[in-house]
């Protein structure tokens, strides 16, 4: 049964995609703009100048108090004890059996005050998730749902920092990447993290709910001389995939590992023990069966999401996100494949509705920014 409008719950800004003429569309419990000016324009602007999305549907988890910190180490497979105060880490929710709960973002508000910022679709499981194995560790730990407090806005391309930087007194370049400041944004009192989900510079922007149309508003007109785009969900998937970056349900989900995903980066291995911790180093020394690759196709088909990866007319793995991107001007994608079809330059067959098409391994990201000079 699909969504209809009426039962969709709607950001702090909503008002603000249908005043732009934004394609609205369900998405995880939400209605949320698609595209606005178009994919591939969104896409390049961010890439060339800067794009604004709304991710104000993605939710906030805050835990704090005595033992806040032995709560997170439990729950999240990154160490967060190394984290300090401004500072912001990537990692995931994970099951006993090592494989996602979600994939999430840590800050480090205070000495015992954590915000997890978690995907859309899972607010409600992770929050209960959250809830009972926290108490695992602190019997007691503080653990709040804030996802309705705030309006997240990413502001995302080379071009982000001079937009923002007219609208706030904030030291933007002071601001490392996976670091956060507070300070004002257009009058209102936020939170401004170096952080994105494009492969681009750029920032995101936690207000209170209620001022978030006045701050998108703001920086809409400062980006206006920057070329300066709106951008809608299409285009955030585009470009993560381009950058190689992983999308919950896609490529990752409660039956595929960190490991496997190819995340061990996002591993405290030198930490005490958490929630997978014996399956993950188990996996870490003997290897996966299947891990995660990145691939470009050589005939001219576009791979996506489900399509199988066959040898022999016998399926050996499966496409997870795959599409033809603007940027690279290539058809590409990721897929779980055995350890023997995982080095780079290995051929792959893709089944697509029935074609054999031909692919190649090709090392990740597929998109790596200039560095500034």
């Amino acid at each position: 049964m699909t969504d209809t409008t009426a039962t969709l719950k709607q950001t702090p800004l909503h008002a603000c995609h249908v005043a732009l003429g934004a394609r609205m569309v369900p998405f995880g419990g939400w209605h949320m703009p698609v595209e606005y000016s178009g994919i591939i324009a969104e896409h390049m602007a961010v890439r060339t100048a800067a794009g604004l999305f709304d991710v104000s549907h993605m939710g906030e988890v805050e835990i704090a108090g005595p033992g806040a910190l032995d709560a997170v180490q439990h729950i999240t497979s990154n160490d967060a004890s190394k984290l300090a105060i401004g500072q912001i880490q990537y990692s995931a929710l994970t099951t006993p059996e090592g494989t996602f709960v979600d994939d999430l973002l840590v800050y480090r508000m205070g000495p015992s005050h954590f915000l997890l910022v978690i995907n859309a679709g899972n607010i409600d499981k992770d929050v209960a998730w959250i809830q009972q194995r926290a108490a695992e560790a602190v019997p007691g730990v503080a653990v709040v749902n804030s996802s309705d407090r705030y309006a997240l806005m990413a502001l995302q391309g080379p071009r982000a920092e001079a937009i923002l930087h007219t609208l706030t007194a904030i030291d933007l370049p002071a601001i490392r990447y996976y670091w956060f400041a507070h300070g004002e944004i257009a009058g209102v009192r936020g939170t401004v993290s170096r952080t994105g989900y494009t492969g681009e510079d750029g920032f995101e922007i936690m207000v209170p709910s209620a001022q978030g149309p006045r701050v998108w508003d703001a920086l809409m007109a400062a980006g206006d001389a920057h070329g300066l785009k709106a951008a809608g969900l299409g285009a955030r998937d585009t470009l993560r995939l381009e950058a190689s970056m992983r999308l919950y349900g896609n490529d990752m989900d409660e039956t595929r590992t960190v490991v496997e995903a190819g995340l061990g980066w996002i591993v405290g291995w030198k930490k005490p023990a958490f929630l997978g911790h014996d399956v993950l180093y188990a996996q870490k020394a003997a290897g996966t069966a299947q891990v995660l690759v990145g691939f470009e196709m050589i005939d001219r088909a576009i791979a996506r999401h489900g399509h199988l990866v066959v040898a022999d007319g016998v399926q050996v793995g499966v496409v997870t996100s795959g599409t033809q991107t603007p940027f690279v001007n290539k058809a590409i994608g990721m897929a779980y494949v055995p350890q023997a079809l995982a080095a780079v330059g290995t051929p792959l067959t893709i089944d697509i509705r029935g074609r054999q098409a031909r692919a190649v391994v090709v090392p990740m990201p597929f998109y790596k920014r200039a560095k500034s000079a």
